[in-house]
């Protein structure tokens, strides 16, 4: 079974005859054939105008895809956020690793500064203390 437009679904054979013959009979049997003819290149100018349409929308479409590339973005957005992040994260790994006064622990002496023999004021009781040598000239 044949499927018509919707328009004509619910018009049956004797329906479409009567239209025919009221057609033929208001315009006329020489006529008819013009209207025919002019009918189906107004017909042909649609298909052909829709057809254009559709096709400068898939070529326009295309363009803004192409012109939104979203993939390039989002690498492009993530390369300008690690970039910084990348260099901070640099200097502060060479800070880490660069001795400082305050890398070392409490007491210790710095490594990289010059050592300097520090007498110690307080001596503890397993040092023996030094006893402070008297003049003999003035005894």
């Amino acid at each position: 079974m044949t499927v018509l437009p919707l328009f004509l679904s619910d018009v049956g054979g004797s329906e479409i005859v009567l239209i025919l013959l009221v057609i033929l009979m208001f315009f006329g049997s020489k006529s008819i054939p013009g209207i025919a003819r002019t009918m189906g290149k107004t017909m042909h100018q649609i298909r052909q105008a829709s057809q254009d349409v559709q096709n400068e929308i898939k070529k326009s479409a295309g363009d803004v895809k192409t012109d939104f590339d979203l993939q390039k973005m989002v690498r492009e957005t993530t390369d300008i956020i690690e970039k910084p992040l990348l260099e901070e994260s640099v200097k502060m790994d060479q800070i880490i690793q660069t001795p400082t006064q305050f890398s070392k622990p409490f007491g210790m002496p710095n490594p990289s500064s010059p050592a300097v023999d520090v007498p110690d004021e307080n001596p503890t009781l397993d040092q023996p203390v030094e006893e402070p040598k008297k003049d003999l000239a003035q005894e």
